[in-house]
């Protein structure tokens, strides 16, 4: 099965061409890849915290974490008054599988183009 049928494969929220798709619009902003790397330092955070400790505000960091949600990046539970976030790996891995897939499946074209180049 190529790499596209085989992201494609089960159509529908969670399919894996959905999940990279999400992660990847998600990781596109340099902000919410600052909000990951500061919630990975710290293991779990709210809102306020990581508005104090990046220069954005607390309304945006809230925005920014819906967003990680939504493409499965973080979760938050309810503690008092505030949700606390961490980082949910699961999504990330299969990104990464993805990549790997696609970078091996490019690795093996350009050796092709290799061989026919050299006349091999």
């Amino acid at each position: 099965m190529s790499q596209d049928a085989e992201a494609g494969a089960g159509r529908g929220p969670g399919a894996p061409a959905d999940t990279v798709a999400e992660v990847l619009s998600a990781l596109a902003d340099p902000t919410r890849r600052r909000i990951l790397d500061a919630l990975a330092d710290r293991g779990e955070a709210t809102a306020t915290a990581l508005a104090a400790q990046l220069p954005v505000s607390r309304q945006a960091i809230v925005k920014h974490l819906g967003i990680l949600d939504r493409a499965g990046l973080v979760a938050g539970r309810r503690e008092g008054r505030e949700s606390r976030y961490r980082v949910v790996p699961e999504r990330l891995g299969v990104t990464a599988r993805w990549m790997d897939r696609v970078a091996a499946d490019w690795d093996s074209r350009l050796s092709a183009i290799k061989r026919l180049a050299e006349g091999g």
